[in-house]
């Protein structure tokens, strides 16, 4: 009878090795196998182990029944949020000549979003999101349509403001996705830090996405297109999204609504705040980088240098979400990915400064994967400060800080670079690592506030 090497040397003279090798059965003193390679078609290519092991984590989350529709839906109609505002700027300058009054539009659908998001995502805690997020998306989707049709036949001004103002009660979808990955998810911190990692990459594709895609349809088509086939996506985005009842998470019992309201939580301001600043450094950078590349007579390219920074952070994201959470604390690690980026936000002054236009592309490039860990691990601490039955309603102010962050930051950035064209030097890429300096002490005092109550033994 020969031995168990006998056998193992027998069964590799084919060149095959144990892993391709299958047993079948034993048959007296014969061991029947054959290569498994046998059992696949030619061509067939088996996924490394490496490979398969890095998107081990994302296979988790869609391996859950209805999250790949969900997430579907969801990046359908987030995609209209990157849209709504290059079309209406777009659209309302072509047809009336007038960039004053597509600022001041898209402005006022801007403020009038930082009013009524909060609101609509309220609502949506209290009474579930096919109910309040379906209605809502209809209401925006038919103010787009407003919007375009008053552009289209001339009416007065003030229908311009008075419809794009509607727009604002688009959902806040990638806020509700989180909330479902929340609800899937919740004893289990690792596959929530994948979660997030990989929503803060959609979000970053949609920035990419939307605002050419928007330009081409306008600019190709007619200028309304944007405008209306956004509206289309957010409709038919939304439909799907709040089809997949199952993964939806359930409202709160009525005693809930009770908990504090996020922006009384003390523990919630100082990441706000955080978010706020983090606004300004997108907003101003964006707005410098356009104003760089325009005086370089290259202003057609400033929208591809721009996608860079917002590629960084998707593949960082996307990276982030494949490693798992880290051991260190929560908030430590807020305020050490804060002060991670502030220090990458050098590179892009640094790039200007050297005056060409790719090499800026290169540092907004690397700057922008300090975006992810900051954003994904910010998302992730409001998930963990906030009560469950406001988690869409803290999601939705974090999301309203950092757009009235863009907001201010678009205005410093271009005050700056009205007024510092005689310098020698980009005074305007000073404003975002000004404003990452101050993302970075908002983080810090937020870790400090925490280790004092620690001490004290005071809540939140």
């Amino acid at each position: 009878m020969p031995d168990a090497a006998g056998a193992r040397r027998n069964r590799r003279d084919d060149g095959s090795s144990p892993e391709d090798t299958r047993l079948l059965g034993l048959t007296g003193h014969t061991l029947i196998a054959h290569p498994r390679s046998a059992d696949r078609p030619a061509g067939t290519v088996r996924p490394t182990g490496r490979a398969a092991r890095q998107l081990a984590p994302y296979a988790r989350l869609f391996a859950v029944p209805g999250a790949r529709a969900f997430t579907v839906g969801n990046l359908l109609a987030r995609l209209p949020m990157g849209m709504f505002g290059v079309s209406a700027v777009i659209m309302i300058a072509s047809t009336r000549d007038s960039y004053a009054l597509a600022g001041a539009v898209s402005a006022t659908g801007l403020a009038a979003t930082g009013a009524v998001g909060p609101l609509t995502a309220r609502l949506i805690d209290r009474h579930g999101q096919a109910r309040i997020a379906l209605p809502a998306a209809v209401i925006a989707a038919a103010g787009a349509a407003s919007l375009a049709a008053c552009v289209r036949f001339g009416t007065p001004d003030w229908t311009l403001f008075i419809s794009y103002a509607a727009t604002a009660t688009t959902p806040n979808t990638g806020g509700m996705s989180r909330a479902r990955w929340t609800h899937l998810f919740r004893a289990d911190p690792a596959a929530r830090h994948t979660a997030n990692s990989f929503e803060q990459a959609a979000d970053e594709l949609c920035f990419m996405a939307g605002p050419p895609f928007a330009a081409l349809l306008c600019t190709r088509l007619f200028p309304e297109a944007g405008m209306l086939t956004g509206a289309v996506l957010l409709l038919l985005g939304m439909l799907v999204f709040t089809g997949q009842r199952s993964t939806e998470p359930p409202v709160a019992p009525r005693d809930a609504g009770l908990a504090a309201p996020p922006l009384r939580l003390s523990a919630l301001l100082p990441l706000l705040v955080t978010f706020l600043c983090t606004g300004v450094l997108f907003g101003a950078l964006e707005v410098a980088t356009i104003a760089f590349a325009d005086e370089r007579g290259e202003q057609g390219a400033a929208g591809v240098v721009l996608a860079c920074q917002a590629l960084g952070s998707a593949v960082a994201g996307l990276f982030l979400g494949t490693r798992g959470a880290p051991a260190t604390a929560l908030l430590r690690r807020f305020a050490l990915c804060v002060g991670v980026m502030a220090v990458l936000a050098l590179l892009p002054l640094t790039a200007a400064a050297a005056g060409s236009l790719p090499v800026l592309a290169v540092a907004l490039l690397v700057a922008g994967m300090g975006t992810a860990p900051t954003m994904v691990t910010g998302m992730t601490l409001i998930q963990e400060t906030v009560p469950a039955a406001r988690l869409n309603e803290g999601m939705t102010c974090a999301v309203t800080a950092l757009l009235a962050g863009v907001a201010a930051g678009s205005a410093a950035g271009g005050w700056l670079a009205e007024h510092t064209r005689h310098l020698s030097w980009p005074a305007t890429f000073t404003v975002p690592p000004a404003a990452a300096v101050l993302a970075a002490a908002a983080a810090s005092s937020a870790l400090a506030l925490s280790v004092w109550r620690a001490r004290t033994g005071r809540g939140g």
